[in-house]
């Protein structure tokens, strides 16, 4: 038990069919890690994993990231840009600093060192780590670009002969990024250690979900809470495609390459509209936003698992290290910890 016996003020979920608190919106995201969950609360960030010997490391920490540093960073449709940006920064950095657990498992099988020689060891290992980190990230961007932007265009080109309508062609192009998008998605979804992760992700909107709908935050309420969240990063990429179908039917371009070249451009701008959206449905329980965001909801049913109760502690530690749930309950539900 994480917190004892509690008593709530505000409405509960009934036996009986009565609805559940609406949702109210916290301000906490985050994402899943090798063994754990990040979140993220303001410029404030934990990582909570569970280690080999099983016991749970919790490390916290303040980055402030573009989008924070300047005024104009915050400005609609741009701001998307740098969160994005942000988010995949400490996205690798603190997936890299989850995997270090297991990698310790292979250098305990090292001579002993002087702290001297620690040090230096540890120091050129940051080093190579974080040189890597970056070749990692430039590789992956690079990669992606060419399977999700490029790629759709040149075999959308093929269809030319066939298609005469250049907005026909260009949302041929969209739907083939699409398809292309969701066997990615549907393929690693197959793949096991791809779906431990999974795990965590499903207990990182659990854990979401549960606070955000009135609920205490322990174990219990987290496992029934759903493990679907229209923040999540998944909505986010699939709101990218279907946006980038729209701007590409009406922005025409002839040439293969400037098409290419346009596609890769216009990333940005397209991420910036897509954020805006993201944050609106993250913020509303507005029928029409519901409807747009279910298909987003339903692609999360490949990107989610259920987690055990063991991966359930182990959000619940990354979330209670950054955001106070107790406070924001009595504010938000009425809700109070009986003595």
């Amino acid at each position: 038990s994480h917190c004892g016996e509690k008593e709530f003020v505000a409405s509960r979920p009934a036996a009986g069919g009565e609805k559940e608190n609406p949702m109210k919106y916290s301000g906490i995201g985050g994402q899943a890690v090798l063994e754990g969950v990040m979140m993220k609360n303001g410029d404030t960030y934990a990582v909570a994993v569970r280690k080999p010997d099983h016991t749970i490391e919790v490390k916290k920490e303040t980055k402030k990231g573009w989008a924070a540093k300047h005024a104009w960073t915050q400005i609609p449709f741009v701001r998307g840009i740098f969160n994005f940006i942000d988010s995949m920064v400490l996205g690798i950095e603190t997936l890299n600093w989850s995997a270090s657990f297991y990698e310790e498992e292979g250098e305990k099988e090292q001579p002993e060192m002087t702290e001297e020689q620690r040090a230096a060891y540890e120091k050129k290992k940051k080093r190579q780590d974080s040189i890597l980190m970056t070749i990692t990230t430039i590789v992956s961007v690079i990669l992606a670009l060419a399977i999700f932007s490029v790629l759709p265009v040149w075999l959308s080109n093929f269809l030319k002969p066939v298609v005469s309508s250049v907005t026909l062609l260009a949302f041929l192009e969209g739907v083939i990024r699409l398809a292309i998008f969701l066997i990615y998605v549907a393929v690693i979804s197959k793949m096991e250690d791809i779906r431990r992760v999974y795990m965590y992700h499903g207990a990182e909107h659990k854990c979401i979900n549960c606070i955000e709908h009135g609920m205490e935050l322990n174990v219990e309420n987290v496992l029934k809470s759903s493990r679907l969240h229209k923040r999540c990063g998944t909505s986010f990429l699939l709101i990218v495609m279907v946006i980038s179908i729209l701007f590409f039917t009406v922005i025409h371009v002839d040439t293969l390459w400037l098409r290419m070249v346009s596609r890769v451009l216009l990333i940005p701008v397209i991420a910036g509209v897509s954020y805006e959206f993201l944050r609106l449905a993250g913020r509303s329980d507005n029928g029409l936003v519901n409807l747009l965001s279910k298909p987003g909801l339903w692609l999360q049913h490949l990107t989610t698992r259920e987690p055990d109760a063991e991966i359930a502690e182990v959000a619940i530690a990354s979330v209670e290290a950054v955001f106070d749930w107790k406070t924001y309950l009595a504010e938000n539900f009425g809700w109070k910890e009986s003595v």
